[in-house]
């Protein structure tokens, strides 16, 4: 069982975060919370609040590195509700310490990354899968920008942040593209009514390369 989440600490930003805790089967472990509320959209790989829409709220959640649970996406919402929050959100998870992320900005983009390598390789491999359990090592990428996109474009900034941490991982010095549990999560304003919606979010769109650059940074800033 787990004891109240209780919040450690907070940061400013675009998605401020805050730095949990809780005791889980007597084990300290810790979770970023993003709170942002009505307002954002977000496109997310997330097995909880995961794919396109409205989401108001982000959480990131280290588990132990044994974890066994086959439910991680009621995992994942009964601890944002002992945080307190309500409403749709997205939640990750990850064995690595949390409280050991990385941040990347770049005018106007915040990207937030944390970095669990203990299984990694690369994604176009010849090894046989049908017998591997995935384990949350995981690389976990949170990033908002400060315009609208379209749906579209959301997709494209998924693909732009995974470029980027793979761009990063390879200058640190990994022979890999990442771990088999990456996860991604995207957050943009909802579209005013009348207001700019950006079409593109590739690496040479004007947002797209402030997206890859705070992701590159954060990355790097994140991997041990």
């Amino acid at each position: 069982m787990s004891a109240l989440i209780r919040p450690s600490g907070t940061s400013a930003g675009l998605l401020p975060v805050r730095v949990l805790s809780r005791v889980e089967e007597g084990e300290q472990l810790h979770a970023l919370l993003w709170q942002v509320g009505p307002g954002w959209r977000m496109i997310s790989s997330a097995v909880l609040g995961g794919g396109i829409g409205e989401r108001a709220w982000v959480l990131n959640a280290q588990v132990s590195h044994g974890y066994r649970r086959d439910d991680p996406d009621r995992h994942l919402a009964d601890l944002a509700h002992e945080a307190g929050v309500r409403g749709t959100g997205v939640g990750l998870m990850t064995a690595a310490d949390v409280r050991q992320y990385g941040r990347g900005c770049d005018d106007g983009v915040e990207a937030t990354v944390t970095a669990g390598l203990g299984v990694r390789g690369w994604a176009a491999t010849t090894a046989r899968t049908e017998a591997f359990v995935p384990r949350p090592g995981t690389i976990n990428i949170v990033v908002a920008l400060p315009v609208a996109l379209t749906d579209a474009a959301l997709v494209n900034a998924v693909a732009t942040a995974t470029e980027a941490k793979v761009q990063a991982l390879v200058e640190a010095g990994y022979d890999c593209s990442g771990t088999p549990t990456d996860a991604v999560c995207v957050a943009a304003p909802v579209p005013a009514r009348g207001g700019e919606v950006h079409c593109f979010a590739g690496p040479r769109s004007l947002w797209g390369a402030r997206l890859a650059r705070a992701v590159h940074s954060a990355v790097l800033a994140a991997t041990p």
